[in-house]
């Protein structure tokens, strides 16, 4: 269980540590390979998502529609999201947002969620959150983070230094963050997540 990791090794759940763990597993460094790799495939993802048609065209339009060239962090994000409903499956399930909610509606949606990120504004219009965090097993083990990127590159790291299994529902998103992105253990892929490796690639 999370919270025994949490009570044994509550070091594990800063973001240095997760760094460190991650490194000391793989030799990899986590969160600039993830944001570096991420923005080196982002405009070949988002060349595919234009071309995507359809309703899945037509939500991963919305989403682009709302990006800016301003904002790399909320373009990553809207990549990342976009790269959900591309595989078909929905980025609620890996972001969650919650507006203007009270604290009661807020901590029932932590309690129901087993992983994922959570973000906190007040108002919709509001260009950063208020507060980003991971949840593991409807607990909060980490908040206050500075974007969702970050948020869902420390949450692969935390799957993988806990040898979590990944959401049954998000299980193309990680497999594609784990062998495209990270390109960790990439020999085999999954049917949908090698015919993404093989349209990115030509």
């Amino acid at each position: 269980m999370v919270q025994d990791f949490q009570e044994r090794w509550p070091a594990l759940f800063a973001v240095f540590e997760i760094n460190a763990e991650f490194k000391r597993i793989t030799t990899l460094p986590l969160q600039s390979r993830f944001l570096s790799q991420l923005d080196i495939l982002s405009s070949k993802l988002l060349a595919l998502y234009k071309k995507r048609g359809g309703q899945i065209g037509k939500r991963l339009k919305s989403i682009m529609d709302q990006m800016t060239e301003e904002d790399v962090d909320h373009g990553r994000e809207s990549v990342l999201k976009g790269l959900c409903v591309y595989l078909n499956e929905d980025p609620e399930h890996l972001i969650r947002q919650h507006v203007g909610v009270g604290d009661a509606a807020f901590e029932e949606s932590v309690e129901e969620t087993t992983v994922g990120i959570f973000t906190v504004k007040q108002q919709e219009a509001q260009p950063t959150p208020d507060d980003v965090g991971i949840i593991l097993e409807g607990q909060i083990v980490i908040q206050d983070l500075d974007n969702v990127p970050l948020a869902v590159a420390l949450l692969f790291g935390l799957l993988y230094a806990l040898n979590m299994d990944y959401p049954h529902q998000l299980r193309y998103t990680f497999e594609v963050l784990q062998k495209l992105v990270m390109e960790l253990d990439g020999g085999t892929l999954s049917k949908k997540v090698q015919v993404l490796k093989n349209r990115l690639n030509e």
